[in-house]
C-alpha cells in the first residue's frame, strides 16, 4: 500500500488501488480500541427503502471475527459478502498491537441509473486499522471499479468523486479515503473505504459506506 506518516496529528494519504495513513498520539477513551466492519446501505428511492444494517462488524472487545453472506434481495443495489476481523496481539515490553481489518467484495449500485447516471460496481475493497505503543495506521484498497470515470491516478485523502448523469447534473459525492479524527485528537482514527452521498437533485437519498475500520493508540 502507498504510505504516509504523522506524528501528534493526522496527515493522511492515500491511492487510486491502496493507500496508508498515520497518526499518533496519547490514546483517550474518544476512540475505540479496535472495529470493523464491511458497511452498511441506508438510502430510499422513489419512496421505497434500501437497506442493508452494518456487515461482519467486529471488535478487539468481542467478537474479534465476524463474517456475512451477499446481500441480493434489495432493489437497486447488491452487497457482496466478506469478512472482518480484530485482533490483539503481545509485542516486545509486554506491549500489544492490535489489527482491525474488513475485506468485502460485489457491490453493485443501479439505483442512479434511472436519472441518467452510471451503474457503479466494485469487486472489492479493504479497511484496515493497526494501533501500536506509538500511534495509529488506517489503509484502504479497492479492485474492480467500474463506472468511476476520471479518477486520478492517485486518490488522495478525502477525496470526493462526483458521479454525474449524461446531462452533467450531480447525482452523488462519493467520497475515498474518508478519514475521520477524533476532536480533540486522542491519537486514534477512522477510515471508510468509501463513502456514497446523494445529491437533492438523485431520486435516491441516503447514504452507502463500504469498509470501515477504527483504533486508537495501545496502552
Amino acid at each position: 500500500m502507498n504510505s504516509t506518516t504523522a506524528r501528534r496529528a493526522g496527515v493522511v494519504a492515500a491511492g487510486i488501488v491502496t493507500g496508508l495513513v498515520v497518526s499518533a498520539a496519547p490514546a483517550l477513551a474518544a476512540s475505540p480500541a479496535g472495529t470493523a466492519s464491511l458497511g452498511f446501505v441506508e438510502f430510499t428511492k422513489d419512496g421505497r427503502t434500501n437497506s442493508v444494517p452494518t456487515q461482519a462488524s467486529c471488535s478487539v472487545e468481542g467478537p474479534t471475527s465476524s463474517s456475512a453472506p451477499a446481500v441480493t434481495d434489495q432493489p437497486d443495489v447488491q452487497f457482496g459478502g466478506g469478512t472482518s476481523s480484530c485482533t490483539t496481539k503481545p509485542v516486545a515490553d509486554d506491549r500489544t498491537e492490535t489489527t482491525s481489518e474488513a475485506n468485502g467484495q460485489g457491490f453493485e449500485l443501479s439505483a442512479l441509473v434511472s436519472d441518467g447516471g452510471p451503474r457503479l460496481k466494485i469487486g472489492s475493497w479493504k479497511a484496515l486499522c493497526v494501533g501500536t505503543e506509538k500511534g495509529t495506521n488506517a489503509g484502504w484498497q479497492l479492485g474492480g471499479l467500474s463506472g468511476f470515470t476520471d479518477l486520478p491516478t492517485q486518490i488522495p485523502t478525502n477525496y470526493v468523486h462526483q458521479v454525474k448523469s449524461k446531462k452533467g447534473v450531480v447525482l452523488a459525492n462519493v467520497t475515498f479515503s474518508e478519514v475521520v479524527l477524533p476532536e480533540p485528537n486522542d491519537g486514534g482514527l477512522a477510515i471508510n473505504a468509501v463513502h456514497f452521498r446523494f445529491t437533492p437533485e438523485a431520486s435516491v437519498s441516503g447514504e452507502v459506506v463500504l469498509g470501515s475500520a477504527a483504533c486508537s493508540p495501545t496502552p
